[in-house]
């Protein structure tokens, strides 16, 4: 009997030359800050959609404070609330475990694809903590959004540190997609003070 050949995953659509920002995160629970973000790098960058790559676990956080995956997916979805705002679970459908494991898949599936990676600037102080950070860096330009009270300590971090060199000046926002990495962006705008640990932690 012949083997069924298992369907591809799905992702949301693309096509050569685009360029698409890419924002993962366990989103336990998604808020008004990753929208935040994902707009401002939307906008400013040029960007023809940002997708949030919901992942089904974190490796630096504790798993038992993890909300199940369907449940960050539902809420991800009534969050986002924008036409190029996507939600994604693609990431559980490849095994991801590791962000350098969803840029290799991605850069391999969607070639032409102009991919910039998004992350906060309290991601970025622990950017060196991440498995095969530099590959990272070595694959997509980074654009990092100004978070409250992680400015400073962001970019002092062992990786920010590393990637200082190839810091780019915000009047190049329009162009960064294109540009060759490693590159790094460090982008301003309206604050949210919003996240995620504060947001499960039980109120007083």
């Amino acid at each position: 009997m012949a083997r069924r050949l298992r369907a591809r995953p799905a992702l949301p659509p693309h096509a050569p030359g685009l360029k698409i920002g890419l924002f993962g995160g366990s989103f336990n629970p998604p808020h008004e800050g990753h929208r935040a973000a994902s707009l401002i790098a939307l906008h400013r960058l040029g960007l023809d959609a940002v997708w949030w790559l919901v992942s089904p676990a974190n490796p630096l956080k504790d798993a038992r404070d993890l909300a199940p995956f369907p449940k960050r997916m539902a809420a991800a979805h009534a969050l986002a609330q924008h036409p190029r705002i996507e939600v994604t679970g693609i990431e559980a459908e490849i095994g991801a475990r590791y962000t350098y494991q969803t840029i290799r898949y991605l850069k391999g599936r969607c070639p032409g694809v102009r991919f910039v990676w998004i992350m906060g600037a309290d991601n970025l102080a622990n950017f060196h903590r991440w498995q095969r950070w530099q590959e990272i860096a070595a694959a997509v330009p980074i654009v990092v959004v100004d978070r409250p009270g992680s400015t400073l300590a962001a970019t002092h971090a062992p990786g920010a540190t590393v990637l200082a060199p190839y810091r780019r000046d915000a009047s190049q926002a329009r162009v960064f997609a294109l540009q060759k990495p490693p590159a790094i962006l460090f982008l301003y705008g309206p604050r949210s003070t919003l996240s995620s640990t504060a947001l499960r932690s039980p109120r007083p």
